[in-house]
Parts: C-alpha cells; structure tokens; sequence
C-alpha cells in the first residue's frame, strides 16, 4: 500500500514524525512525503526535520511564504504532478494549513481518496483562514481521524459522521515519549513564550503591547522569536534589549521546544499546536486569542485566551489551576499512529 503525506510547517513535521514511525512498522506501507516549504523560514524547517529524524521526504516544493491564493495555488501545480507520477491509495494531510488544503483538493481532484488527521477542529469563524482551509477539506475527506470528542461533534453536526473516527492527538504519541530526548534545563524561573499571528505581529503597537506585558511579568521571559516577529520587529526598530526581562533566543527544533516547556513555569503562546503541548505535558498556558479550537484544555483553567487587554497578563499567569479537571488522557494515550494505521487497513 503507497500512501503520501503532504506537509509543510513545524505542527506538520511532529505530527508526520509520528505517523512515520508506525508506518515503519509495516513491510507492506511504502510511505513517501512531500514538503510544500510552506514555513516562513527554511532554517526553522530544517531545525524540525532534522531532530525529528524526518527521512521519507522525497519532494522538497521550496515554496515559501506568499499570499494565500499564490501559495495554495502553486502548491496545488505542483502536488498534482507529483501524484500524477507517484498514484498513491491514499493522500494523508495533517491540521488546517494551505498545504493540507491543497494536498487535498489536488487528490480529491483525481479521485484518490484523502485522509484527514486532526479533522473536526473548529473556531467557528470563517475569517479565520485556517477554518476556511480545515472545513473544505473534511468536506473531501474519505477517512476524518479526530483528536477530541468535541472536533467528533462537529463533523457530526455538519453531517460528516460516517468515516470519521476519535483516535486522539497523534502529537501525544511523541509527547508520551517525551522522557527519552530530553533534560529538563536546570535554571532560574521562567516562563516560555513564542508569539507569530499576523494579528499579533503586524502593528507595532500590538507588538509593542506584547512586549510590554511579557516584560513586566514575575519571572524572565525567554521568548523564542519566530522569523516572522523578528522582521516585524526589525521593520517597526523596535529594540528588544529594552525589555530587560525578556530573553530572546532563536526559534528551537521540537525537542528543545519541549524542554523549555517542561522546566518554565507556564508558557505564553498564539500557538494553536504549542497551548495544546503544554496542556498534555500539564503546564500552565495563556493563550493570546480570542479562540481556541481547544476548548477541552480551557478545563481547571489550565489553558487561559487573554487577548484585548493584556494589562493584567502577570495575574493570570499566576492564576490557580484545578488539578481536579485535568484530563490526561484527552487527547489520546500515546497509540494514535498505531489506531490510524489500523483504521487506514481496514479500508484499504
């Protein structure tokens, strides 16, 4: 059986670093991958595929950052071909990007089924772009694998309960595993935080707000810049070694990422993948949105969106969490992959 994953951004590569592990385990899965080049920044890429040990990408697309409709559509151009030459039985796609859509458009297209994992998230607002992107392709979608009993509910809703199956978070499957590749840093207090959404970057006062409210906080921020804040950042001549409390370093690969996690004292993130890590990894999160498709790890107050006024960002992160609402086995048990492959079998 071929199946071909298409992916392209750092929640991507950990949640096909999982699957490929699985899909090792099968003399009769040939899986091969293709790699849009949709993240902002080619080191940053490199960083996750290279630690992650990332070895079946046989199509490098380069395609980079670009407005939406120029990047979906090249990368639409150039899967098609590619599935053309490689005809596989299945096309995988992961999450809610512009290359889980155009990987699944061009295989809906020719008629090769199309399996969705992390299907059924919802924030229900179709300005947002990736909602736009996750609707359209659970609607082309042969097989929908969900990572939560709420993401069922909403394909249920939407009519979409027939070959859709709840199997977890396939990023539980690393973050079980966790132990065996990392070291908890040894260090002062700190909290960890990464900030990148076009609304939280693109004005310099909402930048500016950012770094404000980070810099007052209790503890040192170490802040992991992401290439795309680091240009605003530049554009706007803020200088960052102002903001004394703020530590800033370069983005990290999944390893290290998790690491910091683990030994800070909350994150602060606009990250959908990363407040869902720190929910499984049971660490204190705010989250500067309005929304979350997450809502499970809102429970006990583990996750917190704080987004207008971050004013009081220093109280909610020293907000009490109820242990007693916390779910450990939320999303998944640590044998998503294995459930997905067996799924992926028995429709074969």
């Amino acid at each position: 059986m071929k199946l071909l994953s298409v992916i392209g951004t750092r929640p991507q590569y950990i949640k096909h670093a999982s699957f490929a592990i699985e899909a090792a385990k099968h003399c009769n899965v040939n899986l091969i991958t293709i790699d849009t080049g949709q993240h902002y920044d080619a080191n940053m890429s490199s960083i996750f595929i290279e630690k992650l040990e990332i070895q079946d990408i046989k199509y490098n697309l380069g395609i980079g950052s670009a407005k939406h409709g120029e990047q979906t559509g090249k990368m639409l151009i150039e899967i098609e071909k590619i599935l053309l030459i490689e005809n596989p039985n299945f096309v995988i796609v992961y999450g809610d990007t512009n290359s889980t859509l155009a990987g699944a458009i061009a295989a809906a297209k020719l008629k090769i089924p199309v399996i969705h994992i992390e299907a059924g998230m919802r924030n229900h607002n179709l300005q947002v772009p990736e909602e736009i992107n996750r609707t359209l392709v659970d609607r082309i979608s042969s097989l929908r694998f969900a990572p939560s009993e709420d993401a069922v509910k909403n394909l249920v809703q939407e009519g979409l309960s027939t070959n859709t199956f709840l199997v977890g978070d396939i990023t539980t499957d690393l973050l079980k595993e966790i132990g065996n590749k990392t070291n908890v840093l040894i260090q002062d207090k700190f909290y960890f935080a990464t900030i990148h959404r076009p609304f939280n970057t693109d004005s310099k006062n909402r930048i500016l707000q950012i770094l404000n409210a980070l810099n007052n906080l209790e503890y040192t921020v170490i802040l992991a810049m992401h290439p795309r804040t680091k240009n605003e950042v530049n554009n706007w001549n803020i200088l960052l070694e102002e903001f004394k409390n703020i530590d800033v370093i370069e983005p990290l690969g999944f390893f290290d990422t998790i690491n910091h996690v683990l030994s800070s004292e909350g994150v602060i993130t606009d990250s959908g993948s990363l407040q869902k890590e720190a929910y499984i990894l049971k660490k204190k999160c705010t989250t500067i949105l309005e929304y979350t498709p997450w809502q499970e790890t809102l429970l006990g107050s583990w996750n917190y969106l704080l987004f207008q006024d971050l004013s009081n960002l220093n109280k909610v992160m020293n907000r009490e969490v109820d242990d007693n609402q916390y779910i450990s086995s939320c999303y998944g048990d640590g044998n998503v992959a294995r459930k997905i492959m067996d799924c992926i079998f028995l429709n074969a």
